[in-house]
């Protein structure tokens, strides 16, 4: 979503819950992260945040489920995955990119996707909203979590007295 093209959502987090789920790999990369989605979701006004840590990106599913479940009206899912020389890359990518998909898919519940899947170090660095960044993929994860709330919400048939 970054860069030319970019959507304007509407990301009013007025009542909402939201959990953040993220993995504890790449501390720098993961802080950015972090702090792009959290100024996001101060920004659109959410009433409550909460930050929940995984062990890594494989992880993100599960405990994404498990926030979708306990009633949390958007997950913001981030971590990052770096190439490495063995098909490790490839198998975590996909299965963490799947598995948040069928979380969305299976409860409802809007997935913000803010998993990184970079060749190296320096592109995840470039994408983490820190100082010298080129993009804040944490602050557009909640941005998607939130914009497609606002989508679901507006969804809802009006009922009988409505």
């Amino acid at each position: 979503m970054a860069g030319h093209g970019a959507p304007e959502l509407s990301t009013d987090g007025a009542g909402a819950r939201v959990a953040v789920v993220a993995s504890l790999w790449h501390t720098e990369v993961m802080d950015g992260l972090i702090a792009g989605a959290q100024r996001a979701l101060a920004d659109a006004g959410v009433s409550e945040v909460t930050l929940v840590r995984v062990p890594g990106s494989f992880e993100l599913p599960l405990a994404t489920q498990g926030a979708a479940v306990a009633g949390y009206d958007a997950v913001v899912a981030l971590g990052v995955i770096i190439r490495g020389g063995t098909p490790h890359f490839e198998y975590v990518s996909a299965a963490a990119t799947d598995g948040l998909n069928r979380v969305a898919l299976d409860t409802g519940v809007p997935v913000g996707f803010g998993l990184l899947t970079c060749d190296d170090d320096q592109q995840a660095l470039d994408r983490a909203g820190l100082p010298g960044s080129r993009e804040d993929k944490g602050r557009e994860a909640a941005e998607a979590a939130l914009g497609l709330r606002a989508v679901l919400r507006s969804l809802v048939a009006p009922g009988p007295l409505d």
